[in-house]
């Protein structure tokens, strides 16, 4: 079986930066599916945490339909991460009323389903979808999630890593240990997120959706008020929270941290979760990893080799003037059989975004 994997499709995203939105990047989409027998989209096939549902699924109305084009009678299985994390709520609706935990892998066929799940099977037409929460295993040593964990663990202060490690305070009071304890940490959060999108109107979502990019921009710039301010704001504000007992963060703010931050955090999570598998993919991040000349090899203590699915969104602050040369330039795809390693193939390169 040749399983096609993606993620972070952010379709109805506010800013218009989900590619998809392009007819130029449904049509190479579309062509690069055709040889799958499987995809997976890994979290954030929807940007649930902009504005309402019913306008979310109007912006994305026409990728949806080129997906389920391509996938006319195959399946395609869904992950939901952290910005549809709404999806997973039937999921963990069920297991509240079952008084069960959360494991690494909760299926469930999404045809039939009332809400937004439903909404979303239709939508997708002759594809049959189903849903996979907080992952899935692709093969007995491949598993595959979004990886929202991870900002339980990010060393760089990001507005989302900042709040999380306040929920952890509030609500675990220790170290995540299990798949469970990652959700009574991010649940609430992403409720909250989630509960604020449907109730606000568009023009107060399109001005505060890119807050964290935004914040993420002025740091690399130099940080408020100017380059030495900047330097000397952002260690003094990593202190303070350090001393609060948040993070631990890092006072180094580039793109280099940015990415290994990220790959540490994915390290922790795999140890943290007890993911035992030869492979673990993730999305989340943006950036594609390993880059093929560019990256090195990068294991969890088990062993176990960690892969990041890229985007299908035009991060431009990352991106600058690098054009598909950068890391995330978006439009990748991740391929996986029946034996052998996943890779990792952009089928954006010469489009113009």
């Amino acid at each position: 079986m040749l399983t096609a994997v993606l993620s972070d499709l952010h379709l109805g995203a506010v800013s218009g930066r989900d590619v998809l939105r392009l007819s130029a990047a449904r049509g190479r989409l579309q062509g690069a599916l055709a040889d799958a027998d499987r995809v997976v989209v890994l979290g954030d096939l929807l940007e649930l945490r902009e504005q309402p549902v019913a306008r979310v699924l109007e912006a994305a109305e026409p990728a949806l339909a080129a997906l389920g084009e391509a996938c006319r009678g195959k399946e395609v299985l869904v992950v939901p991460g952290n910005h549809d994390h709404h999806l997973a709520d039937a999921f963990l609706d069920r297991l509240r009323l079952e008084d069960a935990k959360l494991g690494l892998e909760q299926r469930a066929e999404a045809g039939g389903h009332p809400g937004l799940l439903g909404r979303l099977a239709e939508l997708l037409g002759d594809a049959a979808l189903s849903l996979a929460y907080p992952g899935v295993w692709l093969r007995d040593d491949v598993y595959a999630t979004h990886g929202h964990q991870v900002d339980v663990h990010m060393t760089v202060p990001r507005p989302e890593a900042i709040m999380a490690s306040a929920m952890r305070r509030v609500t675990l009071r220790r170290a995540p240990g299990s798949p469970a304890d990652y959700e009574a940490i991010l649940d609430p959060l992403y409720s909250l997120f989630h509960g604020i999108a449907q109730a606000s109107s568009h023009t107060t979502m399109e001005k505060t959706s890119g807050a964290s990019r935004t914040a993420w921009r002025m740091l690399q710039a130099g940080g408020l008020g100017g380059f030495a301010v900047g330097r000397m704001a952002v260690p003094a504000g990593v202190l303070a929270l350090n001393a609060a007992g948040f993070g631990p963060f890092r006072s180094h703010i580039s793109g280099a941290e940015l990415r290994d931050s990220g790959l540490r955090a994915m390290a922790e999570a795999v140890e943290r979760m007890g993911i035992e598998a030869s492979h673990v993919l993730f999305g989340h991040t943006h950036r594609p990893w390993p880059l093929s000349g560019r990256d090195h090899d990068w294991r969890a203590q088990t062993g176990a080799l960690l892969h990041n699915t890229g985007s299908w969104y035009h991060e431009g602050s990352l991106i600058s003037d690098a054009g598909p040369s950068s890391p995330y330039w978006p439009g990748w795809v991740t391929w996986l059989g029946d034996e052998g390693p996943p890779h990792l193939e952009n089928v954006l390169g010469d489009v113009e975004l």
